[in-house]
């Protein structure tokens, strides 16, 4: 038997006595639909009771006119309806197995991980941690790409446009939940454009200040900061940055007067908090705990409403400002529409990075517990922090220029 391509766009309706039972194939990926038409196609048998496929135009143009199963009405001659229903379920199977053997085989070639800030900041450092466990554990790499800017919106236009086939990771922090408000306008909707995969780390942020800077508790800091209105550089790694909103949170909880300097990363904005050309930051504990333990820079308080076990001597802000409650957190998302197989296998072998004691603990080290979980557990985080820092970010009046 010839078999041609499934035409592009078309609906296929199985009538029987009167009855239509319509399936829809255009909205499946080209090799899974041209797989299904095959599968239906061998299937049918050559003899019986008949009905008919009547191919109904929705959006695309009319079939070649040298398709082989198509007749000069574009109808076909398919079985009866239980006969039908039998090879429908055969080429449901078949798709399954095809998918299932896909994810068996995945990956089988280097995979790219975007990272939408500069090297040496948290997401980055999280990235790079997974992405070489991962490597090690599929035996393909898994190379980090840097692509800053726009706070993490050129990064993940770039993922949002890729193939959907897996080959092509966001290292996902939380700058799109407050980036949905913040901007006015995006080319994308990253709820909807952005498959979640799995959550990583949990990263607490951080009031850090350079050591020039006289307060040595907050409300040391804050007494300070209303005697000298203005006079207080606060630097975030970006416009909109979760290091820029747990400022701003600040100064409302506080009222205190400070001037925002964002940067486009977290190294160029600890490398001016370490020179003393901004006196304050709400980093990530991850890109400064280093500094912190050498004495370059003083912690004041974590944004957390409790200690970290690794930083027990460090308190906690909601200590001094009962309330305030801020977490950042690490993942990876992928484009919409890869295969779920692809999704529930990452997200497998991610979680059992999560679970290596050794990874486990090298998290710990850097102030980051890990945070184990489905994709379905990751896309409800997503839309809870967007749902809570849009209320920040209203409420300070804060919006992209």
């Amino acid at each position: 038997m010839a078999v041609s391509r499934w035409p592009p766009g078309k609906a296929a309706t199985y009538g029987h006595t009167g009855t239509a039972v319509a399936f829809v194939i255009s909205e499946l990926p080209g090799e899974r639909a041209e797989a299904l038409f095959i599968a239906m196609a061998a299937l049918v048998p050559t003899a019986g009771e008949h009905s008919e496929i009547q191919f109904d135009k929705v959006g695309a143009p009319e079939p070649p006119g040298d398709a082989h199963l198509f007749q000069q009405d574009h109808s076909m001659k398919l079985p009866h309806r239980r006969q039908f229903l039998h090879l429908a379920a055969g080429a449901a199977a078949l798709l399954a197995m095809s998918r299932v053997g896909a994810a068996q085989a995945y990956p089988s070639r280097p995979i790219h991980v975007i990272v939408p800030f500069p090297p040496g900041g948290g997401t980055d450092l999280t990235a790079r941690l997974m992405g070489q466990w991962l490597s090690e554990r599929l035996g393909q790499p898994f190379i980090i790409e840097n692509r800053p800017g726009g706070n993490s919106n050129i990064a993940t236009e770039v993922v949002v446009r890729a193939p959907p086939d897996g080959y092509t990771l966001l290292a996902v922090d939380s700058s799109p939940a407050i980036n949905a408000t913040y901007y006015n306008k995006l080319n994308f909707d990253f709820i909807r454009d952005i498959a979640p995969v799995a959550s990583i780390a949990g990263q607490t942020q951080i009031m850090e200040v350079n050591p020039s800077v006289p307060a040595k508790t907050v409300p040391e800091f804050i007494a300070y900061a209303k005697a000298n209105p203005g006079k207080l550089n606060m630097a975030s790694f970006g416009n909109g940055n979760i290091s820029h909103v747990c400022g701003e949170l600040f100064k409302m909880m506080t009222g205190v007067n400070m001037l925002h300097v964002p940067y486009r990363g977290a190294g160029p904005a600890l490398a001016d908090l370490l020179g003393g050309q901004v006196q304050v930051c709400f980093g990530g504990v991850i890109s400064a705990i280093e500094y912190i333990r050498a004495g370059r820079l003083r912690a004041l308080a974590v944004t957390t409403a409790s200690r970290l076990e690794a930083l027990q001597d460090i308190p906690s802000l909601s200590e001094f400002l009962p309330g305030y409650e801020a977490t950042d957190w690490k993942g990876i998302g992928m484009p919409r529409n890869t295969p779920p197989e692809i999704i529930d296998k990452l997200n497998k072998e991610i979680n059992a990075g999560l679970a290596d004691p050794k990874l486990k603990a090298r998290f710990a080290e850097l102030g980051s517990p890990v945070l184990p979980g489905s994709p379905t557990d990751f896309g409800k985080l997503i839309i809870q922090d967007t749902e809570k820092w849009a209320k920040v970010v209203k409420f300070a009046g804060i919006k992209a220029d």
